[in-house]
């Protein structure tokens, strides 16, 4: 059974500087001293004795407007106007795998994976994430990372009907990780060391639909990363349901970054929809926005 305390989040850029954390105290300190001399300018002498008896109630109330306030701005206003409608949602057949099940299917798949910590699924999830899933190490699997994409997407067009509309262009030139994705998954093999096959916290791509792949990255929490190709091909390699009919939210590979002309101007991301020719990889802009697509996440917690 899973334990049910919340996992602790690891954030990817560190914890607020001592320069930020007294911009803040600054910054609300005198929203604070312009709040109390506009309320206390309109309290006579029983109006204020009311309120100084509602200490404790203030006190909470104050504190969770604070809260509220500072998270209504945790999130970027960039590319706010990349953000469309969406009710597109997982298909009715996706069903999430037990990890061990997982495994198995991806070592049919590479059979020179190597060791897994499955029990990490026994964990609760931290926020955010809709559930376990096993990834391999990239590393694991080929030399480099393109040459790992490549054999991912040779797996699955090995299982079902699958158009790879980029061809041959795998290649450094034309696909490369994103940083913020290649960090994360560096702290992932640390934190799970000598293990092929990652147990990772994952959400599939609802999060952040309707959002163009820049929106959904600076929408990103500060414990969550982005998934490139080879993760998300190998989730599809686990949960083929996933991407089984053309209503299902596409899934846009926002951890990656493409260049169309293998000229490294990368402008765009590799993306994984489904219609009548079946499972197709391809490329679209990062700036534009459909309803028909969401980014699928991972995210980082303490290990103790």
């Amino acid at each position: 059974m899973a334990t049910h305390h919340t996992l602790i989040p690891l954030h990817l850029s560190g914890n607020t500087s001592d320069e930020q954390k007294e911009r803040l105290l600054e910054i609300l300190n005198e929203s604070v001293q312009e709040g109390f001399q506009t309320a206390v300018a309109q309290l006579d002498l029983e109006r204020a004795r009311a309120v100084l008896e509602a200490e404790k109630i203030l006190r909470a109330e104050v504190s969770a407007f604070l809260l509220e306030a500072i998270g209504r701005h945790t999130v970027s206003d960039k590319y706010r106007d990349e953000q469309v409608p969406s009710d597109r949602s997982y298909p009715p057949a996706y069903r999430v795998r037990p990890v061990e099940a997982q495994v198995t299917e991806l070592r049919k798949i590479f059979p020179a994976l190597g060791a897994c910590m499955e029990k990490i699924a026994r964990r609760s999830l931290p926020d955010g994430a809709e559930n376990w899933f096993a990834i391999p190490r990239w590393q694991a699997v080929a030399d480099t990372y393109n040459e790992a994409v490549a054999m991912a997407l040779e797996a699955i067009g090995a299982k079902r009907k699958f158009q790879n509309r980029v061809g041959s262009k795998t290649g450094p030139s034309f696909l490369r990780q994103g940083e913020r994705s290649k960090l994360a998954a560096s702290i992932h093999e640390d934190q799970q060391v000598g293990n092929d096959l990652l147990v990772v916290p994952l959400q599939m791509g609802i999060r952040h639909r309707g959002c163009s792949a820049r929106r959904a990255r600076v929408r990103l929490e500060g414990n969550e990363y982005a998934l490139g190709a080879f993760e998300v091909a190998c989730l599809l390699l686990t949960h083929p349901e996933r991407l089984s009919s053309d209503d299902a939210l596409m899934m846009d590979c926002s951890g990656d970054e493409y260049s169309v002309r293998g000229d490294y101007t990368f402008d765009r991301v590799p993306l994984f929809d489904f219609d009548i020719s079946g499972v197709e990889f391809s490329i679209f802009y990062e700036d534009r926005s459909r309803n028909l697509w969401g980014t699928p996440t991972g995210f980082l917690y303490k290990m103790v």
